[in-house]
């Protein structure tokens, strides 16, 4: 009666975790398809034709998404052929070219690991080394094989804020 009680304890909770992780899965999966079309496509498009404004692509919290207009920077703040990391906005700023200001995620590519070692034009995590250009957002050093994800900032005189 032991053994009995046993596999059909084990039983149905083997079928419970098969069909909440099978469930759980499709749920990631369909999540994930539509945040990719958000990110890729139209949002990066938008931010070229802003003129150097990058566009947000989705990946911060919502607080983030709702605090649209929150002050980040001075214009003057953020080094020509360099960046700016603002930590409670993971997020960081850069201005590639005199007026050309674009912002990424502080958020590493490779395992999600918050990033605010900032030096010059590049951006280093300290879990696993990766290394991306705060100019562009792409990755200089592996693990990491995707770039970082775009933010939207507007510029308006020579105040910068989250869009």
């Amino acid at each position: 009666m032991t053994s009995e009680s046993v596999q059909s304890a084990s039983g149905p909770s083997r079928r419970t975790v098969v069909a909440v992780v099978g469930a759980a899965g499709l749920t990631a999966a369909l999540t994930a398809c539509g945040s990719d079309d958000e990110a890729s496509g139209s949002s990066t498009e938008q931010g070229a034709a802003a003129g150097g404004a990058t566009t947000e692509a989705g990946g911060g919290s919502s607080a983030d998404a709702g605090a649209g207009g929150a002050a980040l920077a001075k214009t003057a703040d953020i080094p020509e052929g360099g960046g700016k990391v603002f930590t409670d906005e993971k997020v960081v700023v850069s201005q590639p070219a005199a007026g050309d200001f674009k912002a990424f995620s502080t958020i590493c590519t490779h395992q999600k690991c918050p990033m605010k070692d900032l030096a010059g034009d590049t951006i280093s995590c300290a879990c696993h080394g990766s290394q991306f250009s705060v100019l562009d957002g792409s990755v200089k050093k592996g693990p990491a094989t995707q770039p970082l994800e775009a933010k939207q900032i507007s510029v308006s005189g020579d105040s910068i804020t989250l869009a």
